[in-house]
């Protein structure tokens, strides 16, 4: 594996942007540690925890969190492929540009396509979860159509520090992920040290949930991966603030391996320490308790921990809503100025502050329009189950897109960085993991929807992932973006090269 050195000479980034076909319009004012930022603040460890905790228990007990690890070595299989591709073309849109130099041109704007939607209705799930927290605030009981108004507000809100552009951006998120991280690892460190209840034993007892539910075996370990690897999702949004990172070819591959390593660490390390300090983790397996993590911290710290728990989850959660939201717009920037994407001449206009405002305002209007799902409670679920599986269906379709054109010899990793030898079995790797774990998500599974829920929310992820499908081919069909597309892109067969870089 290299990571080599590249030129760090002012003017660099820009001429290699201009040689991969495009000018410099975003502001490059971010190093590695502020492009880390975005990509620790969206996969989130205290979003992600709160997203899995709970469901975790339920299907496994105590035994759920060695699904973590799992999930995270696999994701670090498509971060080693993103980084190859990342360093060899520094592109927002990371999953559009790279397949359009690698494969057909409609494949490559389907594979946008698919990328751009489930990362605003990611926004849309985190700005709902988000909102009874505020609530929480004031120990007020909040109606759906207040929490549905409020997710709407902390949207617009994100859409505002947003505008002003990558810095503004930058201060927000770096002072989120510090508050988070801080309090997290020391909760962490504390609930293990000082207040743990159980055994270690413990992380391998299931608690009966595998009689409760149904899903022994087998089955049960599945269903939890499924349900982990929601938390390890997010990286990416490296990738889409590399045009606005100094010497991104090397610097955005690094940044994505710390951001998965460090929320990593750090969601693991929470899990453990919420089942070894909760009270009665039987009751998270009978349902009786949805919340296990304040309930561990609580009992632990006390009730004066409360409030201040709170305002650290609500950090945590505008945090990355603002990071996920310019990661999208930014994905949204990159197809629209190629004119592949409706709307197009309106969506690509960048802003006095060089902010790419027509993505923010399309983005956030697409993940808004999605909120009055939450009127209904199951409805809410459905998307956070489509959420899940539209992410890592991108990921499969890009991993398999690399191996196949690194087996048939039309791509040649060629950036700073390089996994050299191991690239192609570390590719291969990569395939069959997302390609199992999107089969794996779209299972349907009676298990993971709330009781009772209606039919089309147990299939809701296959049903989410086909709508956007059928949507986007049905665009390819009417308006056929992909006549833009048919010449090949500056650098497409290798022309940057770390050695070009200089």
């Amino acid at each position: 594996m290299t990571d080599e050195m590249t030129d760090g000479a002012p003017g660099t980034d820009s001429e290699t942007l201009a040689a991969l076909g495009y000018r410099q319009e975003l502001r490059r004012s971010l190093g590695v540690l502020g492009n880390v930022a975005m990509g620790f603040a969206v996969v989130s460890p205290v979003v992600g925890l709160y997203a899995v905790a709970q469901v975790g228990m339920g299907l496994r007990g105590g035994a759920w969190v060695w699904a973590l690890p799992v999930c995270l070595l696999g994701q670090l299989l498509v971060v080693g492929v993103y980084s190859e591709l990342a360093s060899q073309w520094p592109l927002a849109g990371g999953a559009y540009q790279w397949a359009r130099r690698l494969a057909s041109p409609g494949f490559a704007w389907l594979s946008g396509w698919l990328w751009q939607f489930a990362v605003m209705f990611a926004n849309t799930t985190v700005a709902y979860l988000a909102a009874p927290w505020f609530f929480a605030l004031f120990d007020a009981v909040p109606t759906p159509p207040q929490l549905v108004l409020t997710a709407a507000a902390f949207t617009v809100a994100c859409l505002l520090v947003n505008a002003y552009g990558i810095n503004l951006l930058r201060w927000f998120v770096s002072a989120g992920i510090v508050a988070e991280t801080v309090a997290s690892v020391l909760v962490g460190l504390a609930l293990l040290l000082f207040f743990r209840e159980h055994g270690f034993a413990l992380l391998t007892d299931d608690l009966g949930a595998s009689a409760a539910t149904g899903t022994g075996g087998l089955a049960g370990l599945l269903a939890v991966v499924a349900v982990g690897g929601w938390a390890f999702i997010g990286f990416d949004a490296c990738v889409s603030t590399a045009e606005e990172t100094k010497d991104a070819a090397r610097q955005v591959p690094r940044a994505m391996r710390w951001a998965l390593l460090s929320v990593g660490a750090v969601v693991i390390l929470n899990a453990v320490s919420v089942v070894l300090a909760h009270p009665d983790p039987a009751r998270v397996v009978a349902g009786e308790d949805l919340d296990p993590v304040t309930t561990a911290v609580v009992t632990g710290f006390g009730g004066w921990a409360a409030k201040p728990f709170v305002v650290v989850v609500l950090v945590s959660f505008a945090a990355c809503l603002m990071a996920s939201q310019g990661g999208a717009a930014r994905g949204l920037y990159s197809l629209a100025r190629d004119g592949v994407f409706p709307f197009s001449r309106q969506i690509r206009t960048v802003n006095r502050h060089q902010a790419p405002i027509g993505g923010l305002v399309a983005a956030t209007l697409v993940s808004a329009a999605a909120l009055p799902l939450g009127l209904e409670s199951t409805a809410i679920g459905s998307l956070i189950t489509f959420g899940s599986a539209a992410t890592f269906l991108p990921f499969f379709l890009l991993c398999l897109t690399a191996l196949v054109a690194r087996l048939r010899g039309t791509w040649r990793p060629a950036g700073a960085f390089s996994l050299g030898r191991w690239g192609t079995p570390v590719n291969l790797l990569a395939v069959l993991w997302t390609g199992f774990e999107v089969a794996n998500i779209c299972w349907p599974r009676a298990v993971l929807a709330p009781p009772g829920a209606p039919w089309y929310q147990v299939w809701a992820a296959l049903l989410g992932v086909g709508l956007v499908t059928l949507a986007g081919i049905g665009y390819l069909l009417v308006r056929r973006p992909q006549r833009l597309m048919t010449g090949r892109p500056a650098a497409a067969e290798g022309e940057f090269t770390a050695s070009a870089a200089r």
